[in-house]
């Protein structure tokens, strides 16, 4: 579910991409360590992208590719600045990650984007830590995030202010979380639990059910008494479509949810594959994505130039690019400094606005978006700049 705390993959016009090596102004916080990164030539800024291939795992080699076809993307969509971009191939080992982290920067590089594995990226922040060189990882665990390590991904907190605030904005302000009961789910719980705050609406109960088949069978009934007898005007899912979501979404409509009443939120992209969307018991959820009119350009570029579309997460790499050659541009070659990447404005990327926050995690303008007869539908739209945007 939560696709970087365990091993496993994550889960965002030509006018446009350009701007996405825009800076969209500046903000503070906290500096880094005494010594510094190496200082750039002129508008050149030298990159270490760690990507995942070496592994010998097909989905590995797919990952590290599109990563790579997405950095090279952006590289061609700048201007007035050079990228130097080298390439290590982690494997999907932190040790790996941690001695190639080490020798990228004895090799020069300025700033690192990636690693992929929550766990590499860790290992690479811990081992280049003292070096003053960021690192920029395509991870949306936020338990990671920090001192120079910042999370690219999506995560669960952004996620679940941007869908609560929305929820209580529209009259559903008594949330029923329901999470899996493991790892993910606690975590996804947590986000839930501080957004709905945020929000200003009230957590009216929280419950969940054994991560297996029949864990969510047995929870099923119980699950729709709680939401009947608190009151619930929404039920808050961590599930995800790869494991409780279709039986889950579709056992709370057999045992009687009022759907008419009853809202559900979704944590996670109900989108993926899509052949979730023709499921009967996702109709009519909410859940937050990416700008899709702004990923589909990407996705159009991407397949113009490489012949095949890009997995989701190809986006963070050219968002990662996008924003490194903004500030290289900017600063004329001085070091990707943590004051930079936190300035308070963001960058605009191919899935949207996004900044890094001084705690390593990060806020993305999403979408709102609901399921209809099997289609997406945007029903609130991401935001196109930070100001008033709800953050």
């Amino acid at each position: 579910m939560l696709s970087v705390i365990r091993r496993a993959r994550k889960s965002l016009g030509q006018t446009f991409l350009v701007l996405a090596a825009a800076v969209l102004s500046a903000c503070v916080p906290a500096g880094g360590p005494a010594t510094g990164p190496a200082q750039g030539n002129g508008g050149t800024v030298q990159v270490a992208l760690l990507i995942p291939s070496g592994s010998g795992q097909s989905q590995d080699e797919l990952f590290g590719q599109n990563l790579e076809n997405a950095a090279r993307l952006a590289m061609a969509d700048l201007s007035g600045v050079q990228i130097d971009l080298r390439v290590y191939r982690t494997g999907g080992s932190p040790a790996q990650a941690s001695a190639l982290a080490k020798q990228a920067v004895d090799e020069g590089a300025q700033v690192i984007l990636g690693p992929f594995y929550s766990e590499e990226a860790n290992a690479a922040g811990v081992a280049v830590a003292n070096s003053g060189v960021n690192v920029l990882a395509f991870s949306n665990n936020a338990a990671i995030a920090g001192g120079n390590v910042f999370v690219l991904g999506q995560t669960f907190d952004n996620t679940a202010r941007r869908l609560a605030s929305y929820s209580v904005r529209n009259g559903k302000s008594k949330i029923l979380v329901v999470h899996d009961r493991n790892v993910a789910g606690e975590v996804g719980k947590t986000a839930i639990e501080r957004g709905v705050s945020a929000a200003g609406g009230s957590v009216v109960g929280v419950t969940s059910y054994e991560f297996s088949q029949n864990g969510i069978v047995q929870a099923a009934t119980g699950i729709v008494n709680t939401a009947k007898s608190s009151g619930a005007t929404a039920l808050f899912l961590t599930a995800d479509t790869a494991g409780a979501l279709p039986l889950l979404s579709q056992l709370l409509v057999d045992n009687g949810i009022d759907r008419s009443t009853t809202q559900f939120i979704g944590l996670t992209r109900w989108d993926i594959p899509p052949a979730t969307l023709a499921l009967p018991g996702v109709q009519g959820g909410w859940f937050a994505m990416p700008d899709p009119g702004l990923y589909a350009q990407f996705k159009s570029r991407y397949q113009s130039a490489y012949g095949s579309q890009p997995v989701p997460v190809a986006g963070l790499a050219y968002d990662g690019i996008a924003a490194i050659g903004a500030l290289a541009r900017s600063s004329k070659g001085a070091p990707i400094t943590r004051d930079a990447l936190t300035q308070s404005a963001g960058f605009a990327g191919v899935s949207g606005i996004f900044r890094l926050l001084p705690n390593g995690t990060n806020e993305r303008g999403l979408a709102v978006a609901t399921i209809r007869g099997g289609q997406v539908v945007v029903i609130d739209g991401a935001p196109r700049s930070f100001a008033g945007a709800g953050f």
